[in-house]
């Protein structure tokens, strides 16, 4: 598949994502990830003083982002064409600068999704990313800001938790941060980080 046909599928599957639908795509049946997975939300009663929230709520309701590449003919360019290389940067600026949702700013909270290393020595994790879906910045383009969160945990994760999913439980923060890999609305000290073992939905 070229480059601009995985692009509109990411896409798509972003906006699905942010249509409420959980887990767009099913888990495979080998029992791993696939791409664009997304870990399904739960009515989970509040732990430890950690309020559950979905990627969903990190999402202003008025932010269309829809609106902004209906237009894009993605499936008309080819990787080789010079208006590609365009449409890629206007989608990463326009993603870089989605709007945030400032009332979770120091709440509790507590939050599934997929581990992204930032800064590892090959045994432990001391900086990552928290993504929604599987695969999330390591296939162009990354979500938008309001779908990536910087975490900082009080203690370093186990390099094994690399692309793993994980609960993450700590207090959020609206704060940008920029990375080679994605610019993340939010930032989290995370008190607590942990496998999410629960499973995909049939």
């Amino acid at each position: 598949m070229s480059v601009m046909k995985r692009v509109g599928a990411l896409l798509a599957a972003v906006v699905v994502g942010l249509g409420g639908a959980s887990a767009w795509a099913q888990k495979a049946s080998s029992g791993d990830y696939q791409v664009g997975d997304r870990l399904p939300a739960k009515s989970a009663p509040v732990k430890g003083g950690f309020r559950e929230i979905s990627w969903d709520d990190l999402i202003p309701a008025d932010w269309n982002p829809e609106k902004f590449f209906a237009d894009l003919k993605l499936d008309d360019l080819q990787d080789s064409d010079p208006r590609a290389m365009e449409v890629m940067q206007k989608i990463r600026e326009e993603w870089d600068r989605a709007p945030l949702v400032e009332r979770f700013n120091g709440q509790r909270i507590r939050i599934p999704g997929f581990v992204v290393p930032l800064e590892t020595d090959g045994k432990t994790i001391r900086e990552f990313l928290l993504v929604p879906y599987f695969g999330a910045c390591v296939h162009v383009p990354p979500p938008p800001a309001n779908q990536l969160i910087h975490v900082i945990p009080d203690k370093p994760i186990a390099a094994g938790l690399n692309m793993a999913p994980v609960w993450v439980n700590g207090v959020i923060n609206v704060a940008r941060f920029d990375s080679e890999l994605g610019n993340a609305g939010y930032q989290i000290k995370g008190i607590k980080v942990e496998e999410y073992k629960d499973p995909m939905p049939k």
